[in-house]
């Protein structure tokens, strides 16, 4: 993927401040995205943590929001493709508290390829499961704190002009 990763933090501040400023509230950064995978972490702060100490689950449904969505917006800019997409569902289970900073990491690229394919040849909305697990590496290293599917609904058309 050729866009760097500052240029994707910049890109995540404008459209989360511009459209969605919640998702700006809670600090998000990108940490790694390449053609397969996107990896966001969402601070335990003041802004994210709940009553227990831990990051609250409003946080953590806005970081699996991100990991499951920015490729999408990202493969879409670069393919020169207008893809307008968004959340059918969603399905959590929090298997730990997480209280530290929380990664959110997606794998899912080569579907979201898929999707835009599919959508750009069949001009449909397609819809596909996506897979998000969210993780506390400070404390716990890879054991998933929660893990997240979310149907993701994308109909993509080439761009005008």
């Amino acid at each position: 993927m050729a866009v760097s990763l500052r240029k994707a933090n910049w890109g995540l501040k404008f459209f989360s401040w511009r459209y969605i400023p919640l998702i700006g509230f809670c600090s998000p950064k990108i940490v790694h995205m390449d053609e397969k995978s996107l990896e966001v972490t969402i601070p335990c702060g003041w802004r994210t943590k709940n009553h227990l100490g831990s990051v609250y689950f409003g946080a953590l449904a806005i970081g699996a929001d991100l990991a499951g969505a920015f490729l999408v917006f990202t493969k879409a800019q670069n393919r020169g493709v207008n893809a307008n997409f968004a959340f059918k569902d969603v399905q959590g289970q929090f298997l730990k508290r997480p209280e530290a900073k929380v990664h959110f990491t997606s794998h899912d690229g080569d579907i979201i390829d898929q999707m835009i394919d599919e959508s750009l040849a069949s001009g449909e909305r397609i819809n596909r499961p996506v897979s998000v697990v969210a993780t506390c590496p400070s404390l716990h290293g890879a054991e998933p704190m929660a893990t997240f599917t979310l149907t993701l609904s994308v109909k993509a058309k080439k761009r005008k002009g």
